[in-house]
């Protein structure tokens, strides 16, 4: 009982931030998907200008502060969120209250989309992780939408696709990799989304905290700090400030145990 009357008062208090965020926040609520900076990566990359228009007639474009909050866990699904710009972390919270990340998603990126389809309520947590911008789409006109245009719907099964081949990776590395093997293949899962490439070395253009990093390799604050230290010792990441280059890719893969 105590579980959920948190999560009743989580969501009462959401919806009533998001009713004065909605008030103060500055609205584009038909701004051009011809010009979104992730159209090419996003669901709606095969439409036509005409199409492109009316899905901006039918869409809101929202701007998120870092640590706001798009939904909560629990709450209904109401449509789609598509994101346009920035870094959002989706988070579990368990029954003993200990948040998880579960997965980071960045422009191009679609949001509720497997509740969408299922009826149910979200099972996870979405908070902008920086200054973000992401567009609304309701649920009437996004599914009128699949039915009238098929590459939307092979689009979004695509990005499901993904999403559950990343969860069975994620699932059996949890299950067959230790810690130190677990930390390199993250650092290389976040060189694929989030690197830019600086001479010979790749810098990490996402600021995850070391709590952050911990929960997503599923160990202990004082462990990943010690596999870190144990990294740059080696000469395979350096980190300056919050930054981390890797310089040395394959060594990193060799850590990780992954083989092509």
């Amino acid at each position: 009982m105590t579980y959920l009357m948190f999560f009743y008062s989580l969501n009462v208090k959401l919806i009533a931030d998001r009713t004065k965020e909605n008030k103060a926040m500055k609205k584009d609520a038909h701004s051009s998907c011809e010009h979104c900076p992730s159209k090419n990566d996003g669901i709606f990359c095969n439409m036509n200008l005409a199409e492109l228009e009316d899905i901006s007639q039918h869409k809101i474009t929202n701007k998120y502060k870092k640590g706001q909050t798009l939904f909560v866990q629990g709450t209904h699904p109401f449509g789609l969120y598509c994101i346009s710009t920035g870094n959002i972390k989706l988070t579990r919270t368990g029954i003993d209250g200990k948040e998880s990340i579960v997965r980071i998603v960045h422009a191009g990126d679609i949001l509720g989309h497997r509740s969408l389809f299922t009826d149910e309520d979200f099972g996870k947590t979405a908070t902008a992780m920086e200054d973000t911008e992401v567009c609304f789409i309701d649920k009437k006109y996004i599914l009128s939408l699949i039915e009238k245009n098929p590459s939307v719907a092979l689009n979004i099964i695509n990005k499901l696709s993904r999403d559950m081949g990343n969860a069975e990776n994620k699932l059996t590395s949890l299950h067959q990799k230790n810690v130190r093997e677990r930390l390199a293949e993250l650092l290389l899962s976040l060189k694929t989304t989030h690197g830019t490439k600086e001479g010979n070395r790749w810098r990490i253009d996402l600021k995850l905290t070391r709590e952050e990093m911990a929960t997503m390799i599923g160990t202990a604050n004082e462990t990943l700090i010690r596999f870190m230290t144990e990294f740059k010792d080696a000469g395979i990441i350096e980190q300056e400030g919050k930054i981390i280059y890797i310089i040395d890719e394959e060594e990193l893969l060799n850590w990780a145990n992954i083989h092509y």
